[in-house]
């Protein structure tokens, strides 16, 4: 049987992934861009979309009305909507403005936190099986102070790792699986600053040395397949890294 993923985001990590799941299950893609978040879906076969800002409760609740409505059935939710707050004031703790500190706990925290909790809520009400995998961050655990110190987002991601944890220990008698991806430094928007400094892109040749700087989204997005479909079945609250060998690097 195909199995329906539900996918938050519309362009990097979350584009990657759901084209590889495309190729052969159908995907449902959540995203706050329209034109973008159809793009997406348009060139799958078996996709459909929604728009939501996946902060606005009664927008995470329609958009997952939307998918049951396309496709009957949600097995899979992959949480990857996010932003980094530097443009807005994230930084180092004590420069760190509340507005950036409010903002990227609201979109990457809250966002994951309201998108979980419709679907789970599916599922309970269905005594159905499924797997959630949240998108982290390499900064959560593994800081590195000179080129990214944004104290905003390196909480908002560990928040999602404690999240989800705690629930992957609540949902496991159900048979629902939650798991955490931590990626190291992928090209995507996101890290268009990053992308832009010759600095950084140096230093990433080291940090990350077995792609040689910045990973690509499709090489997460691999590891997110696996851990989203049935061959990862044994796995429940695990933080799994992806990050080119950052963690192991200076």
């Amino acid at each position: 049987m195909k199995e329906v993923l539900l996918v938050t985001g519309s362009s990097g990590i979350a584009a990657a992934t759901a084209r590889l799941w495309g190729a052969e299950n159908p995907v449902f893609v959540v995203g706050i861009n329209p034109d973008e978040s159809k793009a997406v879906a348009t060139a799958l076969g078996e996709a459909g979309f929604a728009t939501a800002d996946v902060r606005d409760e009664l927008a995470v609740r329609n958009a997952v009305a939307q998918c049951l409505d396309r496709f009957g059935r949600i097995d899979a939710l992959f949480n990857v909507a996010g932003i980094s707050a530097r443009s807005a004031g994230d930084g180092p703790l004590h420069e760190c403005k509340p507005a950036a500190w409010d903002l990227v706990m609201d979109v990457n925290a809250k966002g994951t936190f309201l998108m979980c909790r419709e679907v789970l809520g599916v599922w309970t009400r269905n005594a159905q099986a499924g797997v959630i995998l949240n998108c982290g961050s390499v900064l959560a655990r593994r800081p590195q102070p000179n080129h990214f110190a944004t104290v905003g987002y390196a909480a908002s991601k560990g928040a999602i790792e404690a999240m989800s944890r705690s629930a992957a220990a609540y949902y496991a008698h159900a048979g629902i699986r939650i798991n955490v991806i931590a990626p190291g430094l992928v090209r995507t928007p996101m890290s268009a600053r990053a992308q832009l400094d010759p600095s950084i892109t140096e230093y990433m040749t080291h940090k990350q040395p077995l792609t040689k700087g910045l990973l690509s989204a499709e090489d997460v997005a691999k590891t997110a397949c696996f851990l989203l479909r049935r061959d990862s079945t044994p796995m429940t609250g695990q933080v799994v890294t992806v990050d080119g060998g950052w963690t192991v690097s200076e």
